[in-house]
């Protein structure tokens, strides 16, 4: 399956002058634990990093930074792994694999920024599939019974 039908379209992200206070809060009030860092979330949505709650707390709580004076630019995870809204779902799983990340964002054919697809997108697809699969089984079951009483 192609990324751009399991992608989530709708994609927190913000600049990479976003201070870390404004980065965390940005995440609580979008409910998500991280932010795609874009060259500017108006007029530049091409991907230049990502931010996670564990970059906050492990780069600036734990070290005791400011939060309030520290931009998601000098915490971000770049350079990104980037997926196309045309790649199939075992790339970007393997691409996952292959840089230990949990989430990539994906790029429309213009390169700006075109949703955000997540480990969690795919073993939701996963188990929806093996849900099909296992139905499969029983209704021909069900079928060979019935027709060969």
């Amino acid at each position: 399956m192609l990324l751009r039908d399991l992608c989530t379209p709708e994609v927190a992200c913000c600049g990479p002058e976003t201070t870390v206070l404004a980065a965390a809060r940005l995440m609580r009030q979008r409910h998500v634990g991280d932010l795609v860092v874009v060259g500017d979330p108006e007029t530049d949505p091409a991907p230049l990093g990502i931010v996670t709650d564990r970059d906050l707390v492990v780069e600036v709580l734990a070290e005791e930074r400011n939060p309030a004076a520290t931009t998601v630019r000098e915490v971000m995870r770049k350079p990104v792994a980037i997926a196309s809204s045309s790649e199939d779902a075992a790339q970007a799983l393997e691409r996952m694999r292959t840089h230990g990340v949990r989430r990539i964002p994906v790029t429309g054919p213009d390169g700006k920024l075109a949703g955000i697809i997540s480990l969690d997108d795919l073993l939701v697809r996963l188990a929806a599939d093996a849900g099909m699969l296992v139905d499969v089984v029983a209704r021909e079951r069900n079928r060979e019974q019935r027709t060969r009483r």
